[in-house]
């Protein structure tokens, strides 16, 4: 990759819009599911997996489950997507209600 190529692939990177949203980790073996919210619903899946690997997940019940299945039983899937175009605060505002929402769903844990 030349300079010019990576100077556009880190610009064309800063520039994308991030959609966040509600998501769900199921471990396929326990049948147990956490939820979770996301400012960035397309990185969140590498993020957790790899905090997971580490042995630093945000939730103990959710690292536990981690440690005795593997990463293989355990599935990412996306709730609901929020617009981008709504202010911080107010998706703030919204991302926690709707985790409460499909918690309560799902009879789910939330993930930190």
């Amino acid at each position: 990759m030349t300079p010019d190529q990576r100077k556009a692939a880190i610009a064309s990177y800063k520039e994308r819009k991030a959609v966040g949203g509600i998501y769900a980790v199921t471990c396929r073996a326990s049948g147990q599911r956490w939820i979770g919210r996301a400012a960035d619903l397309a990185t969140i899946q590498n993020r957790l997996w790899f905090t997971l690997r580490q042995g630093g997940g945000p939730n103990p019940s959710l690292q536990s489950a981690w440690n005795s299945y593997g990463p293989d039983a355990f599935t990412l899937d996306v709730l609901e997507r929020f617009d981008d175009e709504e202010l911080v605060y107010v998706r703030d505002r919204l991302s926690t209600e709707r985790v409460s929402y499909w918690r309560a769903i799902h009879g789910a844990e939330a993930i930190s």
